[in-house]
């Protein structure tokens, strides 16, 4: 949508092809239905915050940076609002609104739109393309100097991400990458999970490393929240994690990848004994299971106990110092084995996609295909949770339909 209205805007004859039996399908969903547009930031930020040939998109975020989109967005009235970590969307919270502003903008700048509209195949000729498509009722050809394939990737394909433009490139001449589910929920070995299902912590610290290393390699360490599911971990701290973990469970052994929880990470080993401590002597009459409710939630305690081998009616006072520093060093790093990830039907997005050493970044057009533009989730690029890859497709989408009306232009 945002790539027919910057075509339009410039000059372009403009026709949106459509498979669903509505516009903007994938929007609803995203931000839990809010729709988390972008993230209130420069683009310095942008770039670091993208995971997958972020020097790409150089152009395509000064083409339409984040403060940009939000002043397309309220120009088109649709007020807007930033939140807890940069993160913007309407004010009105409805994803629908997005989608009706784009809609009605196509509609001012004459955009056909061809609803349930399938495309089954993309040609390229000496006189341009040719867009075969069918729909309920018929079969028609379209012709164009230009195309813009954004089509998305293969994450959540009951909204009609079922990978078709990886199709369409390949025909056209372009590799595409191995893809991967990523900003996805992950399944682990461990079994005592599906007794903490539902249990949500805070400011919680995530490390994965891989392993067996003579040096375990770090491949994600930060803090945030998570939360378990019957079979794994899901939250903002485990889909960020999935960015950098989904093409290592998927290429390697899976048990080469360990995840510790640092369920104090404000506290050294140190100072967390010193706090057990305290709390120790304040129940040393007590059995073990009924001393650890001031520095847990309720309901992760038998499964630290469990862990711990320490038996839950053990008296404190005769818990011994090694007993306690295994205690110390399981809340430093309680340990999660992921298997693999859920899938792409739980997926925010798609790592992988269109190589984008085939696509000049100023322009998004194919160096195989003259007018073959690409924008969003089908190319190979990707970034964190946030507001962040909506804003890479609305740039891309942005730089490509430009790029393709100044093309159509020339031609």
């Amino acid at each position: 949508m945002m790539a027919a209205c910057a075509a339009a805007e410039n000059g372009a004859n403009v026709t949106l092809l459509e498979k669903n039996e509505k516009l903007g399908k994938k929007l609803y969903i995203t931000g839990k239905g809010r729709c988390n547009l972008t993230n209130n930031t420069d683009i310095a930020s942008l770039l670091e915050q993208t995971v997958t040939n972020p020097r790409f998109l150089q152009s395509a975020f000064h083409a339409m940076d984040a403060h940009a989109l939000m002043l397309f967005f309220q120009n088109l009235n649709t007020p807007l609002k930033t939140e807890r970590g940069g993160r913007v969307f309407p004010v009105s919270d409805k994803a629908q609104d997005i989608t009706n502003a784009l809609t009605s903008r196509m509609k001012q700048l004459g955009v056909k739109v061809k609803l349930n509209c399938v495309v089954d195949n993309i040609t390229h000729t000496t006189d341009g393309f040719k867009i075969a498509t069918k729909t309920v009722d018929n079969r028609h050809i379209f012709h164009s100097n230009s195309v813009i394939i954004a089509t998305g990737g293969l994450s959540y394909p009951s909204t009609g991400s079922t990978g078709d433009g990886y199709m369409f490139a390949q025909q056209l001449g372009h590799n595409i990458t191995q893809t991967f589910p990523s900003l996805v929920p992950l399944t682990v070995h461990e079994e005592w999970v599906a007794n903490l299902t539902g249990l949500s912590l805070r400011n919680v610290k995530c490390t994965a490393r891989l392993h067996p290393n003579k040096k375990p390699k770090i491949l994600y360490d930060e803090q945030g929240e998570m939360l378990f599911t019957p079979n794994g971990i899901t939250g903002p701290l485990v889909l960020r994690a999935s960015a950098y973990l989904t093409e290592v469970l998927a290429r390697q052994n899976e048990q080469q990848v360990v995840i510790e929880i640092d369920l104090k990470p404000a506290l050294t080993h140190e100072q967390l004994d010193a706090r057990v401590l305290r709390d120790f002597a304040e129940s040393q009459n007590k059995n073990f299971a009924n001393a650890l409710d001031g520095l847990l939630p309720q309901r992760l305690i038998d499964t630290v106990i469990s862990l711990s081998h320490i038996p839950p009616d053990k008296k404190v006072h005769t818990i011994t110092k090694k007993e306690r520093m295994q205690l110390v060093s399981l809340l430093k790093a309680l340990p999660l084995t992921p298997a693999k990830t859920t899938g792409y039907s739980e997926a925010v997005i798609t790592k992988g996609g269109v190589t984008v050493k085939e696509i000049n970044p100023s322009t998004l057009m194919s160096k195989k295909a003259p007018g073959l533009f690409f924008a969003g989730e089908v190319l190979d690029v990707d970034a964190m949770t946030g507001g962040y890859n909506l804003q890479i497709a609305f740039s891309t989408g942005y730089l490509s339909g430009r790029s393709a009306a100044n093309y159509e232009s020339e031609v």
